[in-house]
């Protein structure tokens, strides 16, 4: 697989990653352990080199998974985790808000390097902002924890513009991880401009929409209640029924190029900026094989204006998040 570059100081990546947070959060009951396992460790052998999770998917117990499925390929991956979120005082599975405070970031680290089998996190991304920490306090933090040796790249998750300009020029910013997709086009406003400016690289994570961009998913479709898009407005019937037009047009244009449509969703994003690097998720080798497909799918001028044309035509409907989640994003 072809490799891309994250930010200016040389984080070399494969071209496509692997998102790891469904396959014990998010997306219903956990998968079993040992197929999970067996799945990233296929992707790595099929040239998967950068892998993402973060402490809050279970809690803990996805970057156990990852750190256990990972330990063997030491030196040849690299694994993404976020700290930024307060653990239930109670132990709990919940968690109790955003807590970017130095110290707590100090202390996920450690926990993390531990639930990763690791000397260094490669990429430490803040999850959220938390309103309540200066952003200059929180990129400070994590540049101490570079000079330690614990940490190599500083990363922000769906943080808007000027809190990006502001923790950049504390610590350089490797790289953004927020929604983008073919059925979320919100950092075209202002955030891919500002990511060349800074020579940060971009993530986007729902790269195929959580899902809906593959064609799987319709109206009959049913979430159980411990799976997210349950109560993601995007998810609802009548949303559903109408962003269905998206699939449709992915379906068309897949069908011309001997492809799926989660191949030509991936493509579309790949061919944006060369210094975008999508992290699709899966339970399944099957999937996997099928999502790097779209790292070998190649794309012309004409074929992506053909696409536009088409996807510009179709009005999404629906939140991409409850009301609670979207306060947490673009601060």
């Amino acid at each position: 697989m072809q490799k891309r570059t994250l930010g200016k100081d040389g984080l070399e990546v494969s071209a496509l990653g692997f998102g790891a947070m469904g396959m014990s959060f998010g997306l219903g009951p956990a998968a079993d352990r040992q197929e999970a396992i067996k799945v990233l460790r296929a992707a790595v052998e099929k040239g998967v080199t950068f892998f993402d999770t973060a402490e809050v998917y279970g809690p803990f117990v996805n970057e156990e998974l990852v750190g256990e499925a990972l330990e063997p390929f030491k030196g040849r991956v690299v694994i993404a985790t976020k700290f930024g979120f307060a653990p239930d005082p109670k132990g709990g599975p919940n968690w109790a808000g955003l807590d970017s405070r130095p110290e707590h970031i100090q202390t996920v680290a450690e926990a993390s390097l531990k639930r990763l089998r690791v000397d260094a996190l490669d990429l430490f991304y803040q999850h959220r902002v938390d309103p309540s920490v200066p952003i200059e306090d929180v990129a400070g933090a994590v540049r101490d924890l570079i000079r330690q040796g614990k940490v190599r790249h500083f990363g922000l998750s769906e943080a808007g513009a000027e809190t990006i300009r502001r923790a950049h020029a504390v610590q350089p910013v490797t790289a953004l991880q927020s929604e983008y997709s073919l059925w979320w086009r919100e950092p075209e406003k202002e955030i891919l401009t500002l990511l060349e400016e800074l020579g940060i690289g971009f993530v986007p994570f729902s790269p195929l929409g959580k899902g809906f961009l593959t064609g799987k998913i319709d109206t009959a479709t049913t979430f159980a209640a411990s799976d997210f898009r349950s109560k993601v407005p995007r998810f609802q019937a009548e949303a559903m029924q109408a962003n269905l037009a998206l699939v449709e047009v992915l379906k068309r244009f897949a069908e011309g190029h001997q492809a799926t449509p989660a191949q030509v969703a991936l493509a579309w994003l790949l061919a944006r900026k060369p210094w975008i690097v999508p992290i699709p998720g899966t339970r399944r080798i099957e999937r996997l094989e099928e999502n790097l497909g779209g790292a070998a799918l190649q794309l012309g001028a004409p074929e992506l204006a053909e696409l536009e044309a088409a996807a510009s035509k179709v009005q999404i409907l629906g939140d991409r998040y409850p009301a609670a989640m979207q306060k947490l994003i673009n601060r």
